[in-house]
């Protein structure tokens, strides 16, 4: 599971430059029960994708998503805590699936508050 260049951000950690995205499956407006998760990539050498779940719900309303529901010093963090349990970017395999608790504390995310 390759991420697709488009959309997708850097992110230097320790001195190893990966790319990552919010995928749109967890990031949606329906009533999709998914928790709020994101894939990492390593830039030069995509091999096996690590896949993170915040545990975080991702259901907002549409008008309260924002793009800084995942923001890169947790990615940076997530990067750490799989690396530590043995995830191996550059090398090839299927994904590497990380359950995280919620790292940081969510209420309403920014955008307009409804009536």
């Amino acid at each position: 599971m390759a991420l697709a260049k488009k959309g997708s951000r850097r992110i230097v950690v320790d001195g190893v430059e990966y790319r990552w995205r919010v995928s749109s499956k967890h990031w949606c407006c329906d009533s999709d029960p998914r928790p709020l998760g994101y894939a990492v990539e390593h830039a030069a050498r995509p091999g096996t994708t690590l896949v993170v779940d915040t545990g975080r719900p991702a259901v907002f309303p549409p008008e309260a998503v924002s793009d800084q529901l995942v923001l890169p010093a947790e990615v940076a963090a997530g990067i750490r805590a799989a690396l530590a349990d043995g995830w191996t970017p550059d090398a090839d395999g299927p994904p590497f699936a990380l359950c995280l608790s919620a790292p940081r504390s969510v209420g309403r995310p920014p955008g307009p508050v409804p009536a």
